[in-house]
């Protein structure tokens, strides 16, 4: 028994060892030349019924050498040694048959010319045998082929521990292709029970013996009980989005592992390998199809012109940094008080392949909105035509702890950069908000909110100011997605505030993509809205992240409502009962019709607010919040007290 599990080890450290290493093309090439040169003798002995006696070596070893060398130029113009011997698949085999065919037909032409001038080619080569040894070379070449790669499969099959069947969801070039990959994974048995395909012509067929399905009866509860399907796979290359999601959705329904093989631009060198076919990814489901933007128009409103982006190292200021420098402004200003964060930026931009080129445009800039002195030096320095706003604090239960400083930065910092942008007259002033503003319940939001009062308020100057306002985006720092994939990886549990909790997601591309639209369409005052899509129960989200990570809920990770949070709310808004909408010529972009606020009211509220955040009296602070924004209602916090007192009053 412990030989057996020394040997087992043992063979099983040579294939981990040997497994991603391929004999050298030339060694392929020398024995495919061997093959040619020693099968020419046993074509001779066949076509003289190994009648040895008639057989002249010397003459024949010229006609053997004549004819290899005639195939060893064939098999460097086809490259047919290039091929992965244990991989070996009709690729191969087509190159091997035309380089081996190529050969083949030119010695036989010569030949036939030789023998109409009557002129004798080393004492005649035989017609017969140039068949015979056609057919000989290609048998040879392609069993030595066949017999490598079975015996790979076999001893690879054989170690292998983990099994199981698997659905193929495409039954065309990729859907092979996956199914070959599979083949190769050293350490999962993948058995292929099924193709599926929508395409009627080929439901009932067999394609390399496995039977084509229709969705209906692949993706049955009873079909997948029976059979014992563990694991989907989806192989169809530029599949619509819906599509993908509509039959993943349905995938996890079944309690399926479900995977996705890449777009043929992300194969390694041309070629899939198991490992290359990964999970789908949460985003994949959250994503929709992808905007279409009027890139000329923004390419008009950035080219040449100095673009100054504030929390430019957090996730929209990032994202808006990546599309922005392809536009080829003057200067693009990152400015943010993160120095890792802009540091790992900057590292980045230097080393993309697609950014590195307009990297000389990036200026880095390390410095605080708050601080206005600071901020008026970066806009003497630089003179920005255009400003992207997006440094705040967002993270709602932090805030509603710490409202001195979320006033600080959300408000006063954002008053600074406006001021400023007055004063050196920047031509547009773009404000990233969020939907927390709308009818807020928590200290951020309403900071937010009094934010875009104040840059409304200075419209009618030279500088247009324009608010966007939007959900959550998928994958920023410190988002849902993020932390339920780490939980996920822990091993659990995953953490809800509260199983009815709904939110509107956006990829950081398309929140983008649409400020800068609604900046480059903007004249000033405006507050634009986008299109989220429809809203996601985060207890949902969670389930479905689950799943496709290849657990099953309640047994290998459980889920664990741990109720709201300081200020959090169940659902967000878009609008709040006072406003509403119009149109504007973007169908993803909506314009709020919000209330105005008369100068005065707003001067005297924030000479207000300027001496209570020196006093740092919290609970005043907040009554203030209120009292500018009335539609502010606390909710789990401390401060619902003061609603409670208003409501008294």
């Amino acid at each position: 028994m412990g030989l057996f599990l020394v040997n087992e080890k043992w063979i099983r450290g040579i294939i981990k060892k040997f497994s991603h290493r391929f004999v050298p093309s030339w060694y392929v090439f020398a024995f495919d030349v061997l093959i040619v040169f020693f099968s020419y003798f046993i074509a001779y002995a066949i076509r003289v019924n190994l009648n040895l006696a008639l057989i002249d070596i010397t003459s024949i070893s010229v006609q053997a050498i004549i004819i290899t060398y005639v195939y060893s130029v064939s098999f460097v113009i086809f490259r047919s040694y290039t091929g992965i011997i244990r991989h070996t698949g009709f690729t191969d085999t087509l190159k091997i048959l035309q380089a081996n065919g190529a050969a083949f037909t030119i010695i036989l032409l010569v030949s036939l010319g030789f023998r109409l001038k009557n002129i004798e080619l080393v004492d005649g080569i035989s017609i017969g045998v140039l068949i015979i040894h056609f057919l000989l070379a290609y048998f040879f070449m392609m069993g030595a082929r066949i017999i490598v790669k079975t015996t790979y499969h076999v001893i690879i099959g054989s170690r292998k521990k983990d099994n199981k069947n698997v659905l193929i969801y495409g039954a065309g070039a990729s859907g092979i292709l996956t199914r070959n990959a599979l083949l190769q994974d050293i350490y999962t048995s993948h058995n292929v029970v099924a193709f599926i395909d929508e395409n009627h012509g080929k439901i009932g067929k067999m394609l390399e013996g496995i039977r084509i399905l229709p969705p209906e009866q692949g993706l049955n509860a009873e079909y997948i009980g029976r059979v014992g399907v563990d694991q989907l796979i989806i192989s169809i290359q530029n599949i619509n989005i819906d599509k993908q999601r509509s039959i993943v959705e349905e995938a996890l329904e079944l309690n399926l592992e479900v995977k996705v093989v890449p777009a043929i631009d992300k194969w390694i060198n041309g070629q899939l390998s198991s490992e290359q076919i990964r999970k789908v990814k949460i985003e994949e489901l959250l994503q929709r199809e992808p905007i279409k933007m009027d890139s000329s128009t923004v390419s008009r409103y950035i080219y040449g012109k100095s673009v100054l982006i504030t929390g430019a190292a957090g996730s929209i200021g990032a994202g808006l940094v990546r599309q922005i420098l392809t536009y080829r402004p003057a200067e693009l200003i990152l400015l943010d008080q993160a120095e890792s964060a802009i540091y790992d930026l900057q590292t980045e931009i230097n080393n993309s392949e697609e950014l590195a080129p307009y990297s000389h445009l990036a200026q880095y800039v390390i410095a605080n909105i708050k601080d206005r002195f600071r901020i008026n030096q970066v806009f003497e320095l630089y003179k920005p035509d255009i400003i992207f706003h997006a440094a705040a604090y967002k993270h709602v239960p932090l805030m509603e702890n710490n409202p001195y400083e979320s006033l600080l930065v959300n408000v006063f910092g954002t008053r600074n950069l406006a001021d400023l942008a007055v004063k050196h007259e920047v031509k547009k002033f773009v404000m990233i908000s969020t939907d927390k503003a709308v009818n807020p319940t928590n200290v951020m939001g309403a900071s937010k909110r009094i934010a875009e009062i104040y840059t409304q308020a200075l419209s009618n100057n030279v500088t247009q100011f324009i608010t966007t306002r939007f959900g959550n985006v998928l994958d920023s720092n410190g988002s849902v997605v993020p932390l339920f994939r780490k939980q996920i990886d822990n091993g659990g549990p995953v953490t809800v505030t509260h199983k009815e909790i709904t939110r509107f997601f956006m990829t950081i591309p398309e929140a983008c993509n649409l400020v800068l639209e609604a900046g480059a369409m903007g004249n000033g005052g405006e507050i634009f809205v986008f299109d989220m899509g429809h809203p996601v129960k985060i207890y949902d989200l969670a389930c479905k992240m689950i799943k496709l990570s290849g657990l099953v809920l309640n047994k290998d990770i459980k889920i664990k409502e741990i109720g709201l949070r300081p200020g959090e709310k169940l659902f967000e808004e878009l609008l709040n009962n006072q406003e509403n909408t119009l149109p504007t010529y973007h169908p993803k972009i909506l314009k709020a019709k919000v209330r105005d606020y008369k100068k005065e009211f707003i001067d005297k509220s924030f000479d207000d607010l300027t001496h209570l955040i020196i006093d740092a009296n919290v609970f005043e602070l907040v009554a203030k919040m209120k009292e500018i924004v009335p539609e502010y209602i606390s909710n789990n916090s401390i401060y619902a007290v003061l609603d409670r007192q208003r409501v008294n009053d």
